[in-house]
């Protein structure tokens, strides 16, 4: 069968140049694809794991913050409402706004920025959803994050405007003008409900989507394809 195939096969050196780099990137890409899978899978293995634990103070949690990743914690402190910050994001629903990040400072111990929801561009003034704004010492559970999320294509951040684009927390520190504050920020959880329901909690991402698979099934055929046509294109008839 495959003498039959490879008869009067007699490659030219310009297809042959052209071709065989193309095969071997388009085989890499699919490979490296699927290595991102299962990345991904890990991920939220490690998440959804992570999330059946139960919560833990983020002092606690501070003592070795690595093995705490994306661990619920718990804090209490009082918001500081006045040195809000806002990042740029589009809720899970896919709509535009921003989230509102608040520092929660506490007696005798570094401040914690909480991630106390997603709101959308028109409601980014505070004096527009005055209800929310929690007074007095509030506890609050959610999930402990350190990372920076700025993807590769994502611009700097407008400091002078707050108007953030990714979690840059030495500088979010400094323009909060705190003389101290942990470096993980907490995403506070859906529930309870501020009032008036802004911000609204609960935004972060559970599980990872997973379209790697996908992408890897479409380099390795693309790569089949193309060695396909220049074998049949480099054959010569008898």
């Amino acid at each position: 069968m495959f003498d039959r195939f490879f008869a009067g096969f007699q490659p030219r050196l310009v297809p042959t140049l052209l071709s065989l780099p193309g095969v071997v990137i388009l085989f890499g890409l699919a490979g490296w694809q699927f290595s991102r899978h299962i990345e991904r899978e890990a991920e939220n293995d490690f998440r959804a794991g992570r999330l059946a634990l139960a919560a833990v103070d983020v002092d606690a949690a501070m003592a070795d913050p690595a093995a705490h990743r994306f661990r619920r914690v718990t804090v209490e402190g009082t918001f500081a409402h006045d040195k809000e910050l806002y990042v740029y994001a589009r809720s899970l629903r896919g709509n535009e706004g921003f989230y509102v990040v608040t520092p929660l400072l506490r007696e005798g111990k570094p401040a914690v920025l909480v991630n106390r929801g997603w709101v959308s561009k028109d409601l980014r003034s505070a004096s527009l959803r005055a209800e929310g704004q929690l007074a007095g010492v509030q506890r609050v559970e959610g999930i402990l994050r350190d990372e920076p999320r700025r993807g590769p294509w994502m611009p700097d951040n407008e400091i002078a405007s707050n108007q953030w684009f990714w979690f840059d927390l030495p500088a979010m520190q400094k323009v909060a003008s705190l003389p101290a504050m942990l470096p993980v920020y907490v995403e506070a959880d859906l529930e309870p409900r501020n009032p008036g329901g802004w911000p609204r909690g609960g935004q972060t991402q559970i599980q990872l989507p997973r379209p790697h698979l996908q992408y890897a099934f479409t380099w390795f055929c693309l790569a089949i394809a193309l060695a396909a046509v220049y074998l049949l294109s480099q054959r010569r008839k008898p």
